[in-house]
């Protein structure tokens, strides 16, 4: 009777999810913190759950998605100006030179930021007195009509099937869902709701500056300049700033997110996730950028999710 209960519990939920204990290990832990009889109860208030995005939501590779819109921004600005071409990261856009960006990223999790610096510089002129709404509109269309370079998806199908039925399982326990991401925070408002089902105000993401324009009707307007880099230690620090409480449930993929699953629980329990891209023939296969939380999660038993094994699915069918 009881393996029946078993069988029909895995069944029930997250069907792009293989039978699995990994599976099961999941399942159990939200019963044991939803379940008011159980030791390791914890109240509703606290059934908090982050989620990276790039990597963990969605497909991050060949390169970033938003990446892949500023990438084309900044190759019209260097068609506009030709001296431009010969600056980075205008000269990479320009000649398609996706393999500097990759490498940007890159050394970037592996702790050399000095290229990053300059893409930086070049993006944040992008930002300079845009319409927080027109950034989300923008953001909205680009992954509705673009597709991915190599899968042939658009990007609004880029996303795992097996985390938004987490998503979905989670909420059925009245958990509260935050994205918690390096990505641009107005960028991913664009999107958040209609893909994930996660409100805009539970997106939390890197921001710029911005400028009241009362001149502009009360504009609120994005400068170049940097504001919240939501990476690394700024994840937990932007999680307390807005969340003010640890997540019981953290999910992610690479070094950025690391502190993020650190600071998960306290001294409540917690699931820590960490998925592992292994699947090259229905996605891609690469552990750069994630050496670091890949050595962590298998010292402290962190749960690593692999795509090629623990995934019936990777996409949405439709």
């Amino acid at each position: 009777m009881l393996q029946m209960q078993v069988e029909k519990k895995m069944k029930d939920h997250l069907l792009s999810w293989h039978d699995t204990l990994l599976k099961q290990n999941i399942l159990d832990f939200v019963t044991a913190v939803t379940d008011e009889s159980s030791p390791q109860y914890v109240p509703v208030a606290d059934r908090i759950a982050v989620f990276d995005n790039d990597g963990t939501l969605w497909c991050e590779k060949p390169m970033y998605i938003q990446l892949d819109l500023i990438l084309r921004k900044l190759a019209a600005a260097a068609e506009a100006e030709p001296a431009l071409r010969t600056r980075q990261p205008w000269q990479a856009a320009w000649v398609q030179d996706f393999g500097w960006f990759g490498a940007v990223v890159t050394a970037h999790y592996q702790g050399d930021d000095r290229a990053l610096h300059e893409l930086m510089a070049g993006i944040l002129t992008l930002s300079k007195d845009r319409p927080v709404e027109a950034v989300e509109a923008e953001a909205a269309e680009f992954i509705a009509t673009a597709r991915h370079p190599s899968l042939g998806l658009r990007y609004r199908q880029c996303i795992y099937q097996p985390m938004v039925e987490l998503l979905r399982y989670l909420e059925t326990h009245d958990f509260t869902n935050y994205i918690v991401s390096g990505g641009g925070r107005d960028f991913m408002r664009g999107f958040a709701q209609e893909l994930y089902g996660i409100p805009r105000e539970r997106v939390i993401g890197s921001t710029v500056a911005y400028r009241y324009a009362e001149e502009a009707g009360g504009a609120i307007l994005q400068q170049p300049e940097l504001g919240v880099i939501d990476d690394g230690p700024g994840k937990p620090i932007q999680i307390w700033n807005v969340i003010g409480r640890r997540p019981l449930v953290a999910a992610g993929n690479s070094n950025g997110d690391l502190l993020m699953l650190a600071f998960a629980g306290g001294q409540q329990p917690a699931l820590r996730l960490l998925v592992v891209h292994d699947d090259a023939d229905r996605e891609f296969a690469y552990t750069a950028g994630a050496e670091q939380v890949l050595r962590t999660a298998q010292t402290f038993g962190w749960t690593a999710i692999s795509m090629k094994s623990a995934w019936r699915t990777i996409f949405p069918a439709s």
